[in-house]
């Protein structure tokens, strides 16, 4: 069955996670179709990041439900989640530095094949994924630095080599989590132009709070605040909308 025999490709209902007490994320539910770019917006502390690590499996709800293409996947492990056709980018950059690009872009295929139980095997006996490996860093303009060392290249090259991680995998949704954070002026161009030229077989879904970029990526908006979906919908009725105005943009 393909992703377009579905209405949504990922549905989150009633999702709460709290810490200590304290509510983090409250009844957020989303529903997503297939091929949507999706934007998550909102202050600091909103819970969007929390709502990401909910629906890939760093973090379990204490109630609700995530559903992935029709199939509940709330209580499976991250590389399960891997296997229905989730990826995602995180925050924080989470890199091999030691290793080389290709290494690193290897290892994140190597999670998907059940090569990842025998690790006693050197990576070049999977020569397949190395070949692989240099295709997706050539898709991010990275090829000709796929032999140096992750510490040996810029901030805004790491971010394009998390991204080629994501993107090997061939999701079926993609969560970038501020893809364009910490980048120039002239990397974020180069970042927005590769999220742009992503296939509509994926339905990529972002937290970013570079607005005039972000937006011009966006179809759809979610405003969290607080936990909670605030507002809802396509984007310019979202960023006209007065709550946005109020809780995100300060007027």
């Amino acid at each position: 069955m393909t992703a377009s025999t579905f209405s949504y490709a990922l549905e989150v209902v009633n999702l709460k996670k709290a810490f200590g007490g304290l509510a983090v994320t409250q009844n957020v539910s989303l529903s997503i179709r297939p091929g949507e770019r999706r934007l998550i917006i909102g202050p600091n502390g909103a819970g969007k990041t929390t709502l990401f690590n909910q629906i890939s499996g760093d973090l379990r709800p204490n109630s609700g439900s995530i559903r992935l293409f029709g199939s509940d996947i709330t209580h499976l492990p991250p590389y399960k989640r891997a296997h229905f056709g989730l990826s995602r980018t995180y925050q924080i950059i989470t890199l091999f530095t030691g290793d080389t690009l290709e290494h690193n872009v290897t290892l994140g295929l190597l999670g998907l094949r059940r090569a990842r139980w025998q690790m006693w095997r050197p990576l070049s006996f999977y020569g397949n994924m190395s070949a692989e490996a240099r295709r997706t860093l050539d898709a991010v303009g990275l090829l000709q630095l796929a032999t140096h060392a992750i510490s040996d290249i810029a901030y805004g090259e790491r971010r394009r080599v998390e991204l080629a991680m994501a993107l090997a995998q061939q999701p079926r949704v993609l969560l970038l989590d501020e893809p364009l954070a910490g980048l120039s002026n002239t990397e974020r161009a180069t970042v927005k132009s590769l999220i742009a030229s992503i296939p509509r077989q994926t339905t990529v879904i972002m937290i970013e709070h570079d607005m005039d970029t972000a937006l011009d990526l966006a179809e759809t908006v979610t405003l969290l605040n607080y936990g909670r979906v605030i507002v809802d919908g396509e984007r310019d009725a979202v960023i006209a909308d007065e709550r946005t105005r109020e809780v995100y943009l300060g007027t």
